[in-house]
């Protein structure tokens, strides 16, 4: 006899199998704005591609590394969105096993592209030099 229940864990059977089979096969591809690269990662947001465009031959190293890094970590905020996608028939849209997973993933944002300045050092003048010292003592 198929009573309600068997139903009900079928179908939750179902929906996992199927979960699971597009969290196997999902990934994420994204180009920088100016093409110098694109990024392919998968569901736990590991590089799995690298491609550079001409525009990257034309980029200083650190800036192209900014863009590379943005571009993974933009990529990697889509799968993730895939993910609650693919898990929403699962758990449900407002369940709290939701909830815990939008919890695991880093809040999307749009990282830069432009690498940031790096603060230089102030001059005390305490060297010869005027470079001041490499070290301070704070005690």
């Amino acid at each position: 006899m198929n009573s309600p229940g068997n139903a009900a864990i079928a179908d939750i059977t179902r929906k996992a199998e199927a979960a699971k089979a597009r969290l196997q096969q999902l990934s994420a591809t994204l180009s920088s704005q100016d093409g110098a690269a694109t990024v392919t990662v998968n569901a736990s947001g590991a590089l799995q591609n690298l491609a550079f465009g001409p525009k990257a031959r034309e980029l200083p190293l650190e800036r192209l590394a900014a863009v590379v890094l943005a571009t993974a970590q933009r990529a990697q905020a889509q799968a993730a969105a895939q993910i609650t996608e693919i898990m929403a028939p699962v758990v449900g849209t407002d369940s709290d096993a939701m909830q815990f997973l939008r919890e695991q993933f880093p809040a999307p944002e749009a990282p830069e592209e432009q690498p940031r300045q790096r603060p230089r050092a102030q001059d005390d003048g305490d060297d010869e030099d005027g470079s001041g010292p490499l070290l301070r003592r704070s005690w």
